[in-house]
């Protein structure tokens, strides 16, 4: 016999967490280990040289040393806190800028709207890097300068995702009887909008997450992330290219420390959508 849900009951979603989503956070976790790890053991100091330039592997240094002498493998766990900080910090500024942003267009009058969704079309279609780089140009090449540019980039894309999402909430009868009955605009937003569009949104976010982590390498790597002696993976790409053929672990080490981040990031998006869209769901 067939179980009948009663009318006007919530149903409550089964959602499974995917093998891509636990590869994923797996991926992620092993860097966040890394960092954590790295704030009470180093193997030496970032900045310390004396290891000899250009050397290779060794007991001594595992993965050997730069062009300075400093030690790779202590750079490469500093720069994981970097990643981590650039990307949480640069995804949260974008989600609460962007939702804000979204919210007021999905609630303002036909001509403010009309003009919010020109003005984030317009941000969405210049270079997301580009922007960037004017930022930090003009407030100094800081870890802080890169957060606040990427944030306000990435800003445009959550905004338009969560106008479109809003809208289409609002248009939905029970909102509207909501809107009829008296509710005030912010009990519609905190008991109607977020509840339906946070599943959405967290998505976005996390893939804002993994572009953020590589917009802030590109730009250490143009000298314009975070300065010495902070050793962003942006920047000991940006020193090893001269030397790829000499001392190829130099490159490869960061850049496989950034595919292991953004690519678990991105898989971790995936995963979420999965959860959150059963009709993505797959056997």
């Amino acid at each position: 016999m067939t179980d009948v849900v009663p009318t006007g009951s919530p149903v409550r979603r089964h959602r499974r967490w995917s093998v891509t989503a636990t590869l994923g956070a797996v991926l992620v976790g092993v860097v966040v280990v890394v960092a954590l790890v790295s704030f009470v053991y180093l193997p030496y100091p970032a900045d310390q040289i004396g290891g000899g330039r250009l050397t290779g592997p060794s007991p001594t240094h595992w993965l050997g040393t730069d062009t300075l002498g400093r030690d790779l493998l202590s750079q490469l766990m500093v720069g994981a806190r970097i990643a981590l900080l650039a990307g949480a910090g640069s995804a949260l500024l974008a989600a609460v800028v962007g939702i804000v942003l979204g919210l007021a267009a999905a609630f303002a009058q036909r001509w403010l709207d009309d003009g919010i969704a020109a003005v984030l079309d317009v941000l969405i279609a210049f270079p997301s890097l580009l922007l960037a780089m004017l930022v930090v140009a003009a407030r100094g090449a800081t870890l802080s300068s890169a957060i606040l540019a990427i944030g306000l980039a990435s800003a445009a894309v959550v905004a338009r995702l969560t106008r479109i999402l809003a809208k289409r909430v609002l248009g939905e009868q029970y909102v509207l009887a909501a809107r009829t009955s008296g509710t005030r605009w912010l009990g519609i937003v905190i008991h109607h909008v977020l509840p339906n569009i946070w599943p959405t949104l967290a998505v976005i976010v996390a893939l804002q997450f993994g572009l953020a982590v590589l917009a802030e390498a590109s730009l250490s790597y143009l000298g314009l992330g975070a300065p010495p002696p902070n050793a962003s993976w942006g920047s000991l790409l940006q020193q090893a290219q001269g030397t790829v053929y000499v001392a190829p672990l130099g490159a490869i080490a960061p850049g496989i420390a950034l595919i292991v981040l953004v690519l678990g990031m991105n898989l971790l998006a995936d995963g979420m959508q999965d959860a959150f869209d059963p009709t993505r769901r797959r056997r």
